[in-house]
Order: structure tokens, then sequence, then C-alpha cells
């Protein structure tokens, strides 16, 4: 009987540690800064990280689906409000082919707003990074490259320009 349980308990407690649950806190509120990414540009398919981003300038990071009705009203709105932007770097990807990402940033003359950085992240890095659920996520920074606000789905453009300014 001892024998048994000097077998049994350790492999309780085996058991017990495999199946515990994992650190639930997301990345990106664990390390509330600029994520390190790279991503491939469109329409040129160059190479763009972090370090190309402007020091001391707000970032937005958009994590979307060129095919997302919600993306595609967001992405709109954005355009149509791009002055409350004009100082602020927006970064959209999306994991998908960059064939969609290049049809998207023609159709929505994104050449037209200077600001706006679209690229395909092909390892989903930053899906993951943000625990991406919905379509579009938005992660709004400081000048200090400091997370401010995170939106999950559609949202007024408004706020996010508030969350930058407050």
């Amino acid at each position: 009987m001892k024998k048994l349980i000097i077998i049994l308990v350790p492999l309780l407690l085996c058991l017990i540690a495999a199946f515990s649950q994992t650190d639930s806190i997301p990345l990106y509120k664990k390390f509330p800064n600029v994520p390190p990414f790279s991503i491939m540009k469109t329409p040129d398919s160059t190479k763009f990280t972090k370090d190309n981003l402007i020091q001391n300038v707000p970032v937005i990071m958009i994590v979307f689906s060129p095919d997302c009705e919600h993306c595609q009203h967001e992405t709109e709105a954005l355009i149509k409000n791009i002055d409350l932007f004009k100082n602020t770097q927006i970064i959209m990807t999306s994991p998908l082919d960059y064939s969609y990402l290049l049809k998207f940033y023609k159709d929505y003359g994104i050449a037209k707003c200077p600001n706006i950085t679209i690229g395909r992240d092909g390892s989903y890095m930053l899906g993951t990074f943000f625990s991406i659920h919905d379509f579009p996520s938005i992660f709004v920074y400081d000048k200090n490259w400091d997370l401010v606000k995170s939106f999950s789905g559609s949202v007024r453009v408004e706020k996010i320009a508030a969350a930058l300014y407050n």
C-alpha cells in the first residue's frame, strides 16, 4: 500500500501541473510597448519593421482582414477622418496573402494617406502577441510608444483619436 501511494502521489502532482492553467495575461499587457515586428509592406513588398517607425510619434497598430466588412468600414472612416491622425503612424497588418492586401490598398486609396502603412504579417506574430479574437483589433500607443488603449472590433474613429490625446 505504501509503495502504491509513493507512486501515485508524484504521478498525481505531475498530472495537476500538466493540466493547470497557463498564464492568461496577453503578451501586449505584459509588454505594453510597441512590439518588435516585421511585415512585408504593400504595395512594394519591402520589409518594414519597428526600426522604420519615426521616434516620438504616436503609433496605432491595426490587425485586420481585407475581406472583413467591419475592417472595411473602419478603414473608410479612418481615411475620411485622416486629419484626426495626421501626426500619427498607422500600421495595418494582416496575415492574409499579399494579393488581398494589394487589392485592399488600391481599393481604399491608401497611397493618398502617407501615414498609413499596410503590410503582411505572414507569421501572424502580431496576432499572437495581441491575442487577436476579433477583426479589426486596434492598439493605440503614445509618442513614447507605451500602450494607451486597445479596442476589439469596430470602434468610432473619434474614440481612437481621443485615446491618442488623453
